[in-house]
């Protein structure tokens, strides 16, 4: 078992104009590994608010996993992928490659996707899409590999 944090990014969801669906699919999709949420939050799109709740998340210790939703595409306010910058250490690519391969079957759109996925101290940070639907097709996708990545980066991987 592990924790997460989940962080929708969005300004309508922060000012309280739509329903946060994303972030409740990450809550349930998570819980068929055993993970337990233990953060939560809604931001509206600005860098340097997500960076800072990255940050400050993954700094502070007892969560081992953050999944931010929203804010990954193409529009002026999408800044998400540029936050997690901001605040990771390391990326794993693996993970953002996994999700755009899969969503390429279902739309050319998904390569105007800009997830990235990285660490932080011992936390994972992991970027999905907003939108419920790409939430639905990307996590489950990277889901297997979960347990073992924070097993690997918080220094417990058997051999």
């Amino acid at each position: 078992m592990f924790t997460v944090g989940i962080l929708t990014v969005s300004d309508r969801c922060s000012q309280g104009k739509l329903e946060d669906k994303s972030g409740e699919a990450i809550r349930e999709i998570v819980s068929k590994i055993g993970a337990s949420v233990v953060e939560y939050a809604i931001i509206p799109d600005e860098r340097e608010l997500i960076s800072q709740k990255l940050t400050d998340w993954a700094d502070k210790g007892g969560v081992d996993m953050i999944i931010t939703t929203g804010g990954t595409g193409l529009s002026p306010r999408d800044v998400t992928p540029e936050a997690t910058l901001d605040a990771i250490d390391r990326t794993i690519p693996g993970f953002s490659e996994a999700m755009r391969a899969q969503s390429l079957k279902k739309t050319p759109h998904a390569m105007l996707s800009r997830e990235v996925c990285g660490t932080r101290n011992k936390s994972i940070i992991i970027n999905l899409p907003g939108s419920l639907k790409a939430v639905q097709e990307c996590l489950p996708v990277i889901l297997p590999a979960l347990p073992h990545a924070v097993e690997v980066v918080k220094g417990e991987a058997k051999e």
